[in-house]
């Protein structure tokens, strides 16, 4: 007979003290990639946390309440928007500076782009459910969501290197990045260390920095912060001529975190009806709600708009942490969604996180914006991309070069192309290159060409049909 330390499926329910231990486990998790998007585009940390709780425990509670069970997933901050916040603070004439909260107007136009990310994938998602996964997959394939990934991370590569040679101190970059990069090879499935490298690198970088540079560190806004404060709350700005502006190149980006939140649904479906197995217990299936797992993450998004914080997606590192821990209990996630929510009112934390240094988050960022761009390449490899095939080599080929030559070879990441009333600064190069590969795309995946591949791979490629077999749209 198996017990129940086996692990624990996501409607067990457990005592107390496993609740909140598993909960600030989960926390660990998901607070440094959660918080380091706050610092790096303007938002404020409190804000970031409050609506990170709140997404995570909305999602939950429907998932419960509408498919009878829970997904097990916690949403946090997502890396795949930096790009767009940051180009739509450069068209209202802002930089962004590290750890310091951008003025309100700026955000409240954020948070417009944000909310119609949330709508966005709300749609997707019902039509995921009405229509099926596969013709979703036709106007989405990885031809296509790969390169957009790939673009948001590549593109950001500027950012990260001027970051590290910020106040001269690019050895401490150096040693943050190569410790972050370390701890994620050498402790890799060695427990909860294993799980937060980009933790340990920002300690190793902050503990250099005052061993080396330490006038770069000042605690007197951490002294003066109180310990309760209410989370800086601003509301979203449908207006003025920017607002196009934001809603494109915001929502866009979500092509690249739907299929991203998809296999970390399939990733964690296969986790709980393998614990299933070994419990005797009936498979969840879990991966059959595919399309109302992107409602949830819409929902989240909507959410996240209204308060103030980041569009957000469901997090990997936890998911990680669950197939270590066998620990995939839904109450547990949302003990880490009310532990994030208090902690929101803390503000210390804030004041003191504010205080890691821009170069330390630049070797972090070296590390971080790589591995977006790389997931991108390993969604191609996923979905059977084939590189051989001129339309395919056309359509990828089309997003890179217009998306990160557009993104760093131009102010703000905006191309010269101006729209008077809709896009007064011109149009943002990622969501561009996006677009520009969906209607390539659609335009010519329909037509019936015998190509001729040359390559290692001489399956035969004969028009749309045989491109989903290769693209894993079938």
């Amino acid at each position: 007979m198996v017990t129940r330390k086996a692990g624990y499926l996501p409607d067990d329910r457990l005592g107390y003290i496993e609740l909140v231990l598993f909960g600030f486990q989960h926390i660990v998790a998901m607070f440094p990639a959660t918080v380091l998007v706050a610092l790096l585009c303007g938002f404020h940390v409190g804000t970031v946390l409050l609506a990170s709780g709140l997404s995570t425990l909305v999602a939950l509670t429907l998932s419960k309440n509408a498919i009878g069970t829970f997904i097990p997933l916690y949403y946090g901050s997502s890396f795949s928007y930096i790009a767009s916040y940051l180009g739509i603070a450069q068209a209202m004439n802002h930089d962004i500076v590290f750890g310091v909260p951008a003025p309100d107007e700026i955000i409240s136009l954020m948070q417009a782009g944000i909310v119609v990310t949330g709508v966005f994938n709300i749609v997707v998602g019902a039509a995921m459910r009405s229509i099926g996964k596969r013709r979703i997959d036709r106007i989405l394939p990885p031809i296509v969501t790969g390169p957009v990934a790939c673009v948001i991370g590549f593109a950001l590569s500027k950012a990260a290197l001027d970051m590290c040679f910020t106040d001269g101190q690019w050895g401490i970059a150096v040693a943050t990045f190569f410790t972050t990069i370390a701890c994620s090879h050498l402790l890799q499935g060695r427990g909860t260390l294993g799980m937060v490298p980009v933790l340990l690198g920002a300690i190793a970088g902050y503990l250099l920095t005052l061993i080396i540079a330490p006038d770069h560190i000042v605690f007197k806004e951490v002294i003066d912060a109180p310990l309760f404060a209410i989370p800086h709350m601003t509301w979203p700005d449908f207006s003025g001529p920017l607002l196009l502006t934001a809603v494109f190149s915001i929502s866009v980006m979500a092509l690249a975190t739907i299929p991203e939140s998809t296999a970390h649904l399939y990733q964690i479906s296969i986790y709980v009806d393998q614990l299933s197995e070994v419990r005797n217990q009936p498979r969840a299936n879990l991966a059959q709600h595919v399309g109302f797992n992107l409602i949830c993450d819409g929902v989240g998004d909507v959410i996240c708009g209204i308060c103030g914080g980041p569009a957000g997606t469901n997090y990997g590192e936890n998911n990680s942490l669950m197939a270590i821990t066998k620990n995939y209990s839904g109450r547990s996630l949302i003990t880490a969604a009310v532990i994030s929510i208090l902690l929101a009112f803390v503000g210390k934390l804030a004041a003191f996180v504010g205080t890691i240094p821009t170069f330390v988050t630049g070797g972090l960022a070296l590390y971080l914006f790589g591995v977006i761009g790389m997931q991108g390449i390993a969604l191609m490899h996923q979905g059977k991309v084939n590189f051989f095939d001129s339309l395919h080599l056309g359509i990828g080929g089309t997003i890179m070069v217009i998306g990160i030559g557009g993104h760093i070879g131009f102010e703000g990441g905006f191309l010269p192309i101006v729209i008077p009333g809709a896009f007064p600064s011109g149009l943002p190069a990622i969501a561009t290159a996006a677009v520009v590969g969906i209607l390539l795309n659609l335009a010519l995946g329909f037509w019936n060409i015998p190509t001729s591949p040359v390559g290692p791979t001489q399956a035969p490629i004969v028009g749309l049909k045989n491109r989903q077999e290769l693209d894993g749209s079938k």
